[in-house]
């Protein structure tokens, strides 16, 4: 990451099935260089269910909108060829590409195959409800749109190890599928006893030739795409021996710099802690126990204590591996993992994520442009924008933090040699109030104002480099001297 850089995960679960992302985000990329976004995490590439499926519902990975397969030629973002041209036109703006990969499961497959399956609770995947027996699943993946171009590798049962229909009894259960070498994954997340399975049918990564064929396949997705990293979808339920290998492996193939961040959705920083030292530190990871603290105070600000808002969060204890976040397509209204922070909060959380020293900061497409659907996300574009400008042009150099209060809480970044102007926050969950802050003897005399415009206040340095920044009712103010 570039210092003080900024991911934009560019999608939100609603958007439009009119196949036009990729030609938006081409058109927006000179905007995007300007706002100080250095990376863009894009939605899942490859041919899904169908054209209304948001990208996870997995069919071809080496269908980028280039097929006719499911219904159309396009992916619900557009064609390959649209795709690629987004790529380049951000690329000529300084500006890196994610991908947003799924290799937990595939989903819509071309044909049904019988083998023999177990079915399982599905509040405990250790513990099996029937005798074995033979289903009939869908398994087979032919491609036959694609007809073996760029790879002729077929998907059948042995390559999956769970299900969840069985077309014979047309009965919906999750089945763990029999045979050589076949059960869960044992290093997943321990939820519901194991929770290698998540949805649809589950890849099995202990089969040599879906280790080997996955492998084949980034190697291709990239030099294909030209991304400079990955954003790995669900990685607690895939074996982290294979995440870690396959990032080793991109690595070695594409260098050092390539990107990797994973989505492990936990707020139990010993659980993310294990899986970090597991997968010995080689990605980042999306803060999500930070998340859920900014979702806490804005449902319950009277009882949220903000001075503990960064304790127990992955930026706290390993700063070179948080992706902090505000909000993303699942924790959205409506989503499967919804855990919505309130309007009224965001820009609090944003400064939080903006202009601190530690964490590589993601903005959410729908935080920024709006959402669709069901409790719409109003755009912020404006709020965002400033708090964007003042990370590019104020927040470097030391931090120091008064986070000594249950609602109103500051740091100061100092500035460094290239950024010498620095900056003040100050931001409170309840009633208004003010703090006095240090900036520095270089500062005395100098006049600050509040750069988000929030407050009037005019805040005079004092001879030791102090200053009273006064902050509003369940607000966020930015203080930069006057000049």
């Amino acid at each position: 990451m570039s210092l003080n850089g900024i991911m934009m995960q560019y999608f939100e679960w609603y958007l439009e099935d009119d196949g036009r992302l990729w030609t938006k985000l081409k058109d927006d990329a000179n905007h995007l260089k300007e706002l100080g976004i250095t990376a863009i995490w894009i939605p899942p590439c490859m041919k899904a269910t169908s054209t209304n499926d948001t990208g996870y519902g997995i069919y071809d990975l080496y269908d980028l909108g280039e097929f006719d397969q499911k219904g159309s030629i396009r992916t619900k973002y557009g064609t390959k060829e649209e795709l690629l041209e987004a790529i380049n036109v951000l690329h000529d703006n300084n500006i890196k590409v994610y991908a947003d990969i799924v290799l937990n499961h595939k989903a819509a497959a071309d044909e049904t195959q019988r083998f023999m399956a177990v079915e399982v609770d599905p509040m405990d995947r250790n513990k099996e409800v029937s005798e074995p027996y033979e289903i009939e699943g869908w398994t087979k993946f032919n491609f036959e749109g694609r007809n073996n171009k760029y790879s002729d590798f077929k998907w059948s049962w042995e390559h999956f190890n769970g299900t969840d229909y069985n077309q014979e009894t047309e009965k919906s259960a999750i089945y763990l599928i029999l045979g050589e070498n076949k059960d869960w994954a044992q290093d997943v997340a321990e939820e519901f006893g194991n929770y290698d399975y998540l949805m649809f049918t589950n890849i099995d990564y202990k089969h040599p030739d879906v280790y080997n064929h996955t492998l084949d396949w980034i190697n291709w997705f990239i030099r294909e795409t030209k991304v400079d990293g990955i954003r790995l979808d669900a990685i607690k339920h895939i074996n982290d021996w294979f995440i870690k290998d396959l990032v080793l492996k991109t690595r070695a193939d594409f260098g050092e710099e390539f990107y990797a961040v994973g989505e492990y959705w936990s707020v139990e920083m010993p659980t993310i802690e294990s899986y970090l030292s597991e997968v010995d530190y080689q990605l980042d990871v999306f803060d999500v126990p930070l998340h859920f603290k900014f979702h806490a105070a804005s449902y319950d600000a009277a009882n949220f204590d903000m001075g503990q808002l960064f304790n127990d969060t992955i930026v706290s204890k390993y700063p070179l591996n948080a992706v902090t976040f505000v909000e993303n397509h699942d924790s959205q209204p409506n989503q499967s993992l919804e855990s919505y922070v309130k309007q009224w909060f965001k820009p609090l959380a944003y400064a939080a994520i903006l202009l601190r020293k530690d964490g590589y900061p993601c903005i959410f497409y729908g935080d920024y442009y709006g959402t669709l659907g069901d409790n719409q996300i109003k755009p912020m574009a404006d709020i965002l924008d400033k708090l964007m400008g003042l990370r590019q042009n104020h927040a470097y150099g030391r931090q120091d933090d008064y986070l000594d209060h249950k609602h109103v809480i500051g740091w100061v970044r100092l500035g460094d040699k290239e950024h010498p102007k620095g900056c003040v926050v100050i931001m409170t969950s309840t009633e208004a109030g003010e703090k006095t802050m240090n900036v520095g003897e270089m500062h005395k005399g100098e006049i600050w104002i509040d750069a988000l415009g929030h407050t009037e206040a005019e805040v005079e340095i004092d001879e030791k480099g102090n200053g009273i920044f006064l902050v509003n009712d369940g607000s966020v103010s930015v203080y930069i001297c006057r000049d």
